[in-house]
């Protein structure tokens, strides 16, 4: 509505869908809803209905209601054909009620109830229909309801509606004045407004240094304890990497090739024990595991250094720190200097993980386990002949021999030990950098005086007509909220209330603040 006040239509508390009952019974007991107005059928039902007995309790409940609930009676055209009311209107006629001078009127027996209604309406006229209103009391209870709503009821509303508005009213009066105060007391001088920043440069640069780092540990955080998302992605297509590779080493594998590497090792002999295959074949698989684990290595600190610059250009820091300096500072360049050692010592640690390939398993040739029943076998097999084919034709076993010895190896360093070296290299490179790239930030006081010196003219100029429009919109927003307060305690006047004035914000408060700023 123009006052703003909503009214809202919600269905019959005794609807046949009980959701839509429900849907009534819970907008009653919301705190929001401040009024209630019921439509009765007590007329056409006798008394009032189980549902809205419940109802009328549930309004007792809601203390945002509290008197302001409404009562219409409905269903008028239902009780005025009703057979109950035309006995009652014959009875009223020969009650003795009726002046005999005034009027004469008969109850035929030998007519119907609903005929002698009719006749006697029909010759009587509005005369009748006069004195039976005057009889019913109608007019003194018409009085007495409107004197009971405008001299009683009403000053009843008004005072619970001062009530409830008070704490609301003394609490939007607090707001208004902090922040009109907070910016009345600001500089109205570029002068001024341009020393009040430079004073603040040198804590500004600490605070944009200490959440670099603070940013910078947690994202270390992040990683350790597996908490980054698109780091525990990149990581898992290492171990995927790892994993699917060695199994292509595996299927791939050539025992001829492996032979013939051998024997041109030993240009002296024609033959080469089995021992001297599998040394080949440990040589190669765990080169290019090598090979696989550098490239992943790679591409997990590339992934993790280009996620960290993303969000570091999001975060507000870096704007301050732009607006201070005009640049970042020097932290990409040291983010990608970082990355260059991190890639590197990576790339270290994955050759030296993968140079362990080259050693057989401490446990390969323990007895009573199945790699050393393999290799027996694998041997009983080679050992048939001399020649290439003799061995060749062992590739299966071979095979499945090199497939004992890798899998447990290439297993513990994605499973176990090389997340805990990424995890470790990231921390130890990274958090002592973060901190020196903080004492750097705030070293460069000199640089930040001589670039804000040019650029807080125009941004303290723009300041301060921000301040002064905001200071216009909340002294526009006061005026707006003591008219609407005057309007009701000119009511609360008007009605003899004036203990429960309402509170409004004076001039004198506003004006003062000016003149002591």
């Amino acid at each position: 509505m123009r006052d703003g006040n909503i009214l809202i239509d919600l269905p019959g508390i005794d609807a046949p869908v009980k959701k839509d009952a429900e849907l009534t019974y819970q907008k009653i007991a919301d705190e929001e809803t401040s009024a209630v107005i019921c439509v009765l059928k007590p007329a056409a039902a006798g008394d009032v209905t189980k549902e809205e007995t419940e109802l009328l309790e549930i309004i007792r409940e809601n203390p945002g209601i509290r008197d302001r609930v409404f009562y219409v009676f409905n269903r008028i055209d239902e009780t005025w054909y009703n057979t109950q009311l035309v006995n009652e209107f014959n009875r009223y006629c020969t009650s003795g009620k009726l002046s005999a001078k005034k009027f004469r009127i008969s109850v035929n027996s030998y007519e119907t109830p609903n005929e002698n209604y009719v006749r006697i309406l029909a010759e009587q006229g509005p005369p009748l229909i006069d004195q039976l209103i005057e009889d019913s009391g109608i007019e003194e209870f018409s009085a007495a309801i409107t004197h009971y709503l405008t001299k009683e009821k009403r000053p009843q509303l008004f005072a619970n509606l001062a009530d409830d508005l008070q704490p609301l009213c003394i609490g939007l009066c607090k707001h208004y004045l902090n922040i009109y105060w907070e910016l009345d007391s600001q500089p109205r001088e570029i002068e001024t407004m341009k020393s009040r920043e430079l004073e603040q440069l040198n804590q500004q640069l600490q605070q944009v240094g200490e959440a670099f780092y603070q940013h910078l540990e947690e994202e270390v955080n992040q990683v350790v304890t597996n908490r980054c998302q698109e780091f525990e992605s990149d990581f898992d297509k290492l171990q995927s990497r790892m994993v699917r590779r060695l199994d292509e080493l595996l299927d791939t594998f050539s025992v001829r090739e492996a032979y013939e590497r051998a024997t041109i090792n030993h240009p002296r002999n024609a033959t080469a024990p089995l021992l001297a295959v599998l040394v080949e074949a440990l040589y190669s698989i765990a080169n290019q595991l090598e090979d696989i684990l550098v490239e992943s290595c790679r591409e997990v600190a590339a992934g993790f250094f280009q996620g960290l610059v993303k969000r570091i250009r999001k975060a507000e820091y870096y704007g301050d720190l732009y607006r201070l300096l005009g640049d970042d500072g020097g932290i990409e360049q040291r983010l990608k200097s970082i990355e260059k050692e991190v890639m590197l010592a990576l790339e270290s640690s994955a050759r030296s993980e993968c140079d362990r390939y080259v050693r057989e398993s401490p446990r390969f040739y323990d007895e009573g386990t199945f790699s050393i029943y393999q290799f027996r076998q694998t041997l009983l097999q080679t050992s048939e002949g001399y020649d290439a084919e003799s061995i060749i034709d062992a590739e299966p076993a071979i095979r499945q021999l090199l497939k004992l010895d890798f899998e447990p190896k290439v297993s513990a360093t994605v499973r176990r030990n090389f997340r805990q070296v990424i995890n470790q290299t990231i921390k130890t490179q990274l958090l002592p950098a973060a901190e020196q790239q903080q004492e750097d930030i705030l070293s460069n006081y000199a640089q930040a005086r001589a670039f804000l010196g040019q650029t807080l003219d125009k941004e303290a100029a723009e300041r301060i007509a921000n301040n002064e429009r905001l200071r216009q919109e909340v002294a526009e927003k006061i005026d707006t909220y003591n008219r609407a307060v005057e309007g009701i305690n000119s009511c609360l006047r008007s009605l003899q209330l004036d203990r429960y004035k309402l509170p409004i914000v004076a001039e004198t408060e506003l004006v003062t603040v000016s003149e002591d700023s």
